[in-house]
């Protein structure tokens, strides 16, 4: 059967812009949520971003956060900000279902500690977005803005659909293999996985070692201050110093040299994709920004081969660590499993003690590699995705682009920068860990440079 067609192309609508508006009056929190909640009676019957909303609780948030900025005492940058978050995260006044029927109406009675820190911030909870089966890779019907019937890619389905489609200004997701940096591509928002453990990931049921907090939001600035103020109060993960930045988005910097990196994706990206990334470096060496790629230099081209295996490594680390959740899951109902979910277990199950140790290493190994590149460029680019999402609702996409930054633990951004066959499709910036700051300056001034490729 055929999606429903499309009432209007989807547009977002940036947050931190807007709020230089709030203290001489001219606009309010609560207009602009309502402006936001004009998009939610449009598209959500359309799109299905949402598990769960509260919307009678988001306007009284909104008429809170008026009155301060009225009275001159917003709690932060974001007071105000229409927000989602992602129902892998637990929030105290909602239940956290992680996208799968074992779980429906459970409810942990408690905030995440990004949840907690938004809260503090002033920003406004709409509701809880669609994550596919306990992040992974199961879809649960999120239809992607700018065609119905097209994948919104996944785990963080319903955050990246509802900014896409002006819902609200920014979501929360995460990211274990490619969950944030490729439904922002498909969807045409902005995403950013950050350094693994920048953010802190207490109350999220998406915990493996590499998996991170990770933001979409309709700006750079939106993207940046979410991440901005959530350190500020809760910091990163426990022993760790968390995103180190300024209190505002960093300023545009233009590149010396960027090294684009093909990734095991770029053999299966479509013709127009590749056309695109080509047409975007011309125009970055007509700037003067030298690329340096695979066929120029030998440690390039050792990180692409070590990057080959990228997914299946990451695979085999996530397994381990999360087969003990997924067999009690099993043992509690598994008809309420999906067959994939079933199969993965099975596969884990061969994994020993041993196997999960020597990934570590090899992970270890090629993420210095990978560290000693910083001295030769300032981020890395590639494609965000081999191309716009695919058609069907089955499946979320292939990974393939967005995993290298999951495995190297390295800050990800997804900037939406092209278009093929009327459908978005990120660029990808790849940065060096702990050096957050840096990727998102670069990012900016490829956002201003390149515009729309």
């Amino acid at each position: 059967m055929l999606a429903p067609e499309l009432k209007k192309k989807p547009a977002m609508r940036p947050f931190v812009s807007a709020a230089k508006r709030f203290a001489d009056g001219v606009d309010t929190p609560r207009a602009f949520l309502e402006q936001c909640l004009a998009e939610f009676e449009a598209w959500e019957s359309q799109v299905g971003a949402f598990v769960t909303y509260d919307l009678s609780g988001a306007r009284a948030a909104a008429d809170r956060s008026t009155a301060r900025w009225r009275a001159g005492t917003p709690l932060s940058s974001i007071d105000g900000m229409p927000v989602g978050i992602k129902d892998i995260i637990e929030t105290a006044d909602m239940p956290t279902e992680m996208g799968s029927p074992l779980f429906a109406g459970w409810r942990s009675q408690k905030d995440a500690a990004c949840v907690a820190a938004l809260r503090q911030a002033g920003a406004v909870i709409v509701g809880k977005t669609v994550t596919t089966e306990f992040a992974a890779s199961e879809p649960r019907g999120t239809r992607n803005p700018w065609n119905l019937d097209y994948t919104p890619g996944g785990s963080s389905s319903g955050s990246a659909a509802a900014v896409a489609s002006g819902m609200i200004s920014a979501g929360l997701g995460t990211q274990v293999i490619g969950s944030v940096i490729r439904p922002a591509s498909f969807c045409g928002c902005f995403g950013y996985k950050p350094t693994v453990n920048a953010l802190n990931r207490q109350g999220s049921h998406d915990y493996q070692s590499q998996s991170c907090t990770g933001i979409l939001a309709a700006s750079l600035e939106d993207t940046w201050q979410i991440a901005y103020e959530i350190v500020a109060r809760v910091g990163g993960d426990a022993g760790t110093p968390g995103l180190i930045g300024p209190p505002h988005a960093p300023a545009p910097a233009q590149p010396r040299r960027l090294v684009f990196l093909e990734t095991s994706g770029w053999s299966s990206a479509s013709a127009a994709a590749q056309a695109k990334m080509r047409e975007a470096l011309h125009r970055l060496k007509s700037a003067g920004i030298e690329i340096v790629t695979r066929n120029e230099d030998s440690m390039i081209a050792a990180i692409e081969n070590e990057l080959a295996g990228a997914f299946a490594l990451s695979n085999k680390i996530n397994s381990w660590e999360t087969r003990w959740f997924i067999r009690g899951c099993r043992d509690r109902g598994a008809s309420k499993l999906s067959r994939g979910m079933q199969e993965r277990l099975q596969q884990s199950e061969t994994l020993k003690l041993a196997d999960y140790r020597a990934a570590l290493l090899e992970r270890a190994r090629i993420r210095a590699l990978f560290a000693e590149l910083a001295a030769k460029c300032n981020v890395c680019v590639s494609l965000s995705a081999p191309g716009p999402a695919p058609a069907g609702l089955q499946s979320t996409g292939s990974p393939q682009f967005a995993v290298p930054s999951s495995l190297l633990g390295t800050p990800a951004l997804s900037l939406p920068l092209f278009e093929v066959d009327d459908m978005p499709l990120g660029l990808q910036v790849l940065g060096f860990a702990n050096e957050d700051a840096a990727a998102f300056a670069t990012a900016a001034w490829l956002r201003d440079h390149l515009g729309g490729v």
